[in-house]
This record gives C-alpha cells, structure tokens and sequence, in this order.
C-alpha cells in the first residue's frame, strides 16, 4: 500500500513508519524538519510540511491508499493542532480522493465505568486537568472526524503509552471502552494502526487498545 504518515518525527509516528517500511509498504512522511526524522529507506518520502497548511502536502497526498494520523503536542498550553490539523488532512484528503483515516485521539476523554475509584480519581483531579487543552482540542477533532462524509475513518483512542517492545498481544474493542486498560505501547499502537487499515470493522468506529 502507499501510506502517508502525519507526526511521524513523534514516538508513535515514527513506529508507524518504521514498521509499515518493514511491511513493504511505500510511506510518504510529512514532518515540519525533515532533519528530525532520522530513518532513511527506498519506500520512504520525506515531505517537509505543516499539517496545518494543506498546500504544503496536497501533491504528496495524491495517489495514497491511507493517511495515518499520529499528531501530538509536547506542552499544556491551549491548542488545535489535533482539530485544525485532522481538518486540513480531511481537506486534502477529499482533494486527491483518498478515503482512508487513521487518527489517534486519547482514552483520557472518558472515564470507563468499570474504572477503580482511585484511579477514575486520578484521571479526574489530575490527568484530565493536567492535559485539559489537549483532550478538549482532541474532543472537537473527534467530533469534526464523525461529522465527515465520504471518509472511512477510524479514532484509537489509547491510554497511557510506554516504550515497550512490540508484542502484537494486546486488547482491542470497537465503540465500547477496553475494560481495565492499563498502557500500551507506541509499537503495539502502531501495530494496530498498521492493522486496521484493511479491516472493515474498524471503519466509522471509535477504538481502544490495552495490554
């Protein structure tokens, strides 16, 4: 397939593209400075862009079978890279009829009811208010992905990340939360990106994912 990865200089990003290169896919990744991006491969384009300009990757999004969405901000400040940036991907996207979308969210958005009393406390009185401006730039980028037309999207929506190994054992569910989720990390994250691309299940669903 030919994929084209955003936030691909991030820890989960980069997974993404290094495994779907491993795979044999062809992978065009859109990264602001190219020099972060330290992989070098065949079936890898790297596009220096802005998520939040769609001219600067419009030409690079032509001809792609899937875009995988890994966009991230490293600091607490209020932002919409996550609901500006996932609209000017969909914008290109229906430009160059590319269908496909992957994007990550946070399971931090909603406390499971199943959840232990003080670890619903936790994610209430500290999580929540600690990432308050992420998680509310993540709510409208959810809300403007179910809004779409015409696209096949899927939001994984993950808990805590590690760095652990890539297993490829891990839980899954579509539009329900995963019960006790405890971490995962980038690589098995990636793994599932990787993996619902083709699968038809996932398509016009919100998913968790949990060791």
């Amino acid at each position: 397939m030919k994929l084209i990865v955003f936030g691909a200089t991030g820890g989960t990003g980069r997974q993404v593209v290094v495994q779907a290169l491993e795979e044999g896919h062809d992978v065009a990744a859109v990264v602001r400075k190219p020099e972060a991006l330290d992989i070098r491969h065949d079936k890898l384009e790297v596009v220096k862009g802005d998520v939040l300009l769609p001219a600067t990757f419009r030409q690079a999004m032509s001809g792609k079978d899937a875009v995988l969405s890994a966009l991230g901000v490293s600091h607490r400040n209020p932002t919409t890279v996550y609901s500006s940036g996932t609209a000017a991907i969909m914008e290109a996207m229906k430009e160059s009829g590319v269908s496909r979308l992957i994007c990550l969210s946070s399971a931090g958005l909603d406390i499971p009811a199943d959840t232990p009393l003080m670890q619903r406390l936790v994610i209430r009185l500290v999580i929540q208010r600690m990432y308050k401006h992420a998680y509310e730039d993540m709510a409208r980028m959810e809300a403007a992905v179910r809004a779409s037309s015409g696209l096949s999207w899927s939001v994984i929506r993950p808990p805590r990340l590690t760095n652990g190994p890539r297993t490829k054992s891990y839980r899954t569910a579509i539009n329900k939360p995963v019960s006790r989720a405890v971490g995962i990390s980038r690589a098995d994250l990636a793994d599932f990106m990787l993996r619902s691309i083709a699968d038809r299940s996932t398509y016009q669903a919100l998913m968790e994912i949990s060791n």
